[in-house]
């Protein structure tokens, strides 16, 4: 695959690769104007009850692509049970290679009200809570 725009920048940190399910994770991470590194699209998730596997995600490539100047990789997958099962198998995978890797914090959305906050959500609040 051709890099997209983002990744053909020169402007963009190299050492920072962004593991996405799918493109419109991109298009919602650029809007913050916050990421300044690169993505990586895996193209869906593990789901052994939809049959996909690792094989079927772009993990290869992943791997192709930290090869080198790669310091850190986040991974972005959504909340879901897929999603948490990908960042894990993903983690176990990319550790032993000598990389950083990260998730993106779990919590309260801005301007919600606790009582209406599930029970996950809070508990992941709580354990990623932070110093003021």
């Amino acid at each position: 695959d051709n890099p997209c725009r983002i990744c053909s920048s020169h402007n963009r940190n190299r050492s920072l690769i962004c593991v996405v399910e799918d493109p419109n994770d991109v298009i919602a991470l650029e809007k913050t104007h916050e990421f300044k590194g690169l993505y990586h699209v895996l193209g869906d998730v593990l789901s052994p009850l939809d049959g996909i596997g690792p094989e079927d995600l772009k993990i290869k490539e992943l791997l192709h692509r930290i090869e080198g100047s790669v310091l850190e990789i986040i991974l972005a997958m959504n909340a879901s049970i897929e999603g948490e099962a990908t960042t894990i198998y993903l983690s176990r995978l990319l550790k032993p290679l000598g990389v950083k890797v990260t998730r993106l914090a779990r919590g309260i959305p801005v301007g919600s009200d606790l009582e209406f906050t599930d029970e996950a959500t809070l508990v992941r609040a709580l354990q990623a809570r932070v110093e003021v």
